[in-house]
């Protein structure tokens, strides 16, 4: 499978537009709370709270005047799962790895 840096980018652009378009119509423009968790990928609060001490958030993580908790773009949330899904799959091609489809 030959896809070149450019195919690859507009293969994450076209993922993220459809995650935006998902997550968007599902929490508007900023995510917080058990979803920002459970759409990073972290199994508690406790991990998520140690990612935040260390700097080492995958996405920029802020805070809003007179708001509890912690939020995300839902832009950068979508943006960091489209570049996580298909670096993860170029990996497997790049090392001979074989592609597994779970949708099926």
């Amino acid at each position: 499978m030959g896809i070149n840096a450019e195919e690859r980018g507009r293969l994450i652009d076209a993922l993220q537009q459809s995650l935006e378009a998902e997550l968007f119509t599902r929490h508007g423009p900023i995510m917080t709370g058990e979803a920002l968790l459970q759409a990073l990928g972290y199994p508690s609060h406790e991990a998520f709270r140690q990612s935040l001490s260390r700097d080492k958030t995958s996405v920029q993580i802020f805070t809003i005047e007179h708001r509890k908790g912690k939020f995300a773009l839902v832009k950068d949330v979508a943006r960091h799962l489209a570049e996580q899904r298909y670096n993860s799959m170029f990996s497997q091609i790049k090392e001979g790895g074989e592609l597994c489809n779970i949708a099926n």
